[in-house]
């Protein structure tokens, strides 16, 4: 078996023209498709299962999708190289096919990292919280700036694909902790070929593959180290700063805590206006996103574009408006006069952070909050009381009992019981929900023009995303 890193496809580039996507269909492989296709490589893919938008996504850019019962080993010998998602289990029946084939395999960070991003001005955005829409918010900042910067984004968005070439020396992506294949066990963000990078945070989280918080830090070290271009970081998590601190490696910091800002002066529900310090000078900016972590998130990225020589000028207006990709904050429809609003956010900072934007923006509704306990580390009791702090902000709850335990070692599952309890202790009326039927009695009650109901979950929240009742909405 032959495992290719990126330093080694870029060194044979030139002997690869056909390249097989195996497990095409996550969100990160699929955009990687998409990606080696447009800059020119013959690209096909197989998976499972193909559901929109990813399908749809590919065969917009006429890749060649296979089902997986029609993929052999010979069928994998027409190609260069094999791209292999991360969802392939070591000593799977798919991984004895992978490797009983005579060609190189590679992870798609490291295909992306190889073939694609080595010589771009690449900046990584990294952390536990953020990495999504601060992509997408540095993607759309520098075309506001006049750039067309090629962008890698985990994410779906609205009339634009996750994913693009440019023209311009700018690239930026979404730079996750982790794991790249069963074959290459370090975080993605090594295999990217980095020249920038920005933390947004760095705190405990897949506590399915890190047992502690240095484990995770000890992926950002040697990408650190081996960064040509700056570093940029949220001095409010002090895991990131107590890192870098340690290793000297120079970095320019902004949050609560930072001499330079952000400092937020007008909460509006229709948007925010803030300081930040360039140059020790005090600049006002003006955007209609809301939320305090989405302002600082925003500000790592002038600091970057103030750094690479952009007029503050320009700059201001390229902030003042920015969208936010599916999933985050996004009105999926109204019911009886209630926003149902949907939000990714499944780790007990995010959740904190999200419902404090949403209260920013709904100020004088009540704020009732539907949370699916999905991932491995929120199935957990990791973040037992943290969950419980963070939904005190909430008018009510109702959240969704364990569709199956915890993955986490050496942790239990998270104790609904105990949270609700707790919560009721403090006002918060809190339900346990059984399933779909539960979801939608709970919804229907909470429903009125004085609320809003916020939905948080990284899955479909038992189904309710693709239910009857979600789809007669209205928009």
């Amino acid at each position: 078996m032959m495992i290719l890193t990126s330093s080694d496809l870029i060194e044979r580039k030139d002997q690869i023209k056909k390249i097989f996507f195996y497990r095409v269909c996550g969100t990160g492989m699929g955009a990687a498709a998409c990606l080696l296709k447009e800059a020119g490589f013959e690209v096909s893919g197989g998976d499972s299962l193909f559901n929109p938008p990813m399908s749809t996504y590919l065969e917009k850019l006429n890749i060649d999708l296979y089902h997986l019962n029609e993929i052999n080993a010979e069928k994998l010998k027409e190609y260069d190289l094999i791209v292999v998602g991360n969802v392939v289990p070591k000593g799977s029946d798919d991984a004895k096919l992978l490797e009983s084939v005579d060609r190189p395999l590679t992870s798609f960070p490291s295909a992306m990292g190889g073939l694609v991003l080595k010589g771009r001005k690449t900046v990584g955005l990294s952390g536990t919280h953020g990495k999504t829409t601060t992509t997408y918010f540095a993607t759309q900042m520098f075309e506001n700036l006049g750039e067309t910067p090629g962008y890698f984004i985990g994410g779906v968005l609205e009339g634009k694909n996750s994913s693009a070439i440019g023209t311009s020396d700018y690239f930026f992506l979404e730079a996750d902790e982790y794991d790249c294949a069963y074959f290459d066990k370090v975080s993605k963000f090594r295999r990217y070929e980095l020249q920038n990078l920005i933390i947004t945070s760095i705190e405990f989280d897949h506590a399915d593959i890190f047992e502690t918080v240095e484990d995770i830090k000890d992926q950002f070290r040697p990408l650190v180290s081996e960064l040509d271009g700056c570093v940029i970081a949220c001095s409010d998590y002090p895991e990131t700063i107590s890192m870098l601190d340690k290793m000297g490696h120079e970095y320019l910091e902004y949050g609560d805590k930072s001499a330079l800002g952000p400092r937020v002066l007008k909460a509006r529900a229709d948007g925010t206006d803030f300081e930040l310090t360039l140059d020790g000078k005090s600049e006002e900016f003006v955007t209609d996103v809301t939320g305090i972590h989405n302002i600082k998130n925003i500000s790592s990225l002038i600091l970057f574009a103030h750094k690479e020589g952009f007029e503050t000028a320009k700059i201001k207006k390229a902030i003042k408006n920015l969208s936010l990709v599916k999933r985050r904050q996004e009105i999926r429809g109204f019911h009886n006069g209630t926003a149902i609003i949907d939000d990714f956010a499944h780790h007990p900072r995010a959740v904190e952070a999200t419902l404090q934007a949403i209260s920013q923006k709904y100020p004088d509704k009540e704020l009732n909050v539907l949370f699916e306990p999905h991932s491995a580390t929120a199935r957990s009791n990791v973040f037992q009381k943290e969950f419980q702090q963070a939904f005190l902000a909430a008018h009510s709850l109702g959240i969704t009992k364990l569709n199956r335990s915890t993955s986490v070692k050496d942790a239990s599952d998270l104790d609904l019981n105990a949270m609700s309890g707790f919560l009721d202790k403090h006002d918060v009326k809190t339900q346990i929900l059984s399933g779909l039927p539960d979801i939608l009695s709970w919804v229907e009650e909470h429903c009125s023009e004085k609320s809003i109901i916020l939905v948080l979950s990284n899955g479909t929240c038992l189904g309710f995303w693709e239910s009857d009742f979600v789809k007669s909405l209205k928009k």
